[in-house]
């Protein structure tokens, strides 16, 4: 390395005129880059100031640009939401909790699941910190199955008022039986491509 090191130092004090011309060529095509970089051009101008600022979070939010703690419990005020920047086209937002837990409200023993949540917004988005929170809160809450997968995505619904919501809850089995539950608004606007949740029905060895 040292030996390559040297001898490009050695060509460029051999040859300054040469070296010379190659600066200045370089230093007119950045010139002629940054001139073009104008609208409709097709060129990027590159900021070379330094890292681009944070953006601000969006104001009102308690939880996001925050430390929160986990709430004890699901309350759905914990939600927030954000305005939808594209209220003009219908697409599907998912989100996927692998690994949600709750508690049996008759034994306190913890039950498992796998969530699955499809919706077509209208004006608002989940804002995903406070989902976080709000789905963590119910690690302590004793609720069934059906009630906590149908509570969640009632929360949500009323919170959005999407064009479109459903919610999967694939639950781990307990007792030998396994339970899923599924929960949606209404029908899938037309035209939306919304994809199979993915998850493979619980089969054991079989």
């Amino acid at each position: 390395m040292m030996v390559l090191f040297s001898r490009r130092a050695q060509l460029n004090r051999s040859h300054p005129k040469a070296n010379a011309q190659h600066s200045s060529a370089t230093r007119l095509r950045r010139a002629t880059f940054f001139r073009g970089a104008g609208e409709g051009s097709g060129a990027v101008a590159i900021n070379s100031k330094g890292p681009m600022p944070k953006p601000k979070p969006p104001t009102g939010l308690s939880h996001l640009g925050h430390l929160s703690a986990l709430p004890e419990h699901p309350h759905a005020s914990i939600l927030e939401r954000v305005p939808n920047p594209h209220p003009d086209s219908n697409y599907v937002t998912r989100f996927t909790a692998p690994e949600f837990t709750s508690l049996c409200p008759v034994t306190g023993q913890p039950d498992f699941a796998h969530l699955v949540i499809d919706f077509t917004p209208d004006r608002w988005l989940v804002e995903s910190k406070s989902l976080k929170l709000y789905l963590g809160s119910f690690r302590n809450h004793g609720a069934f199955h059906e009630d906590c997968t149908v509570r969640i995505g009632k929360d949500l619904a009323g919170l959005l008022k999407p064009r479109w919501l459903r919610i999967g809850g694939y639950w781990f089995p307990r007792g030998g039986i396994p339970i899923d539950v599924f929960w949606q608004t209404g029908a899938l606007p037309k035209g939306v491509w919304a994809p199979d949740q993915g998850v493979a029905p619980y089969r054991g060895r079989g």
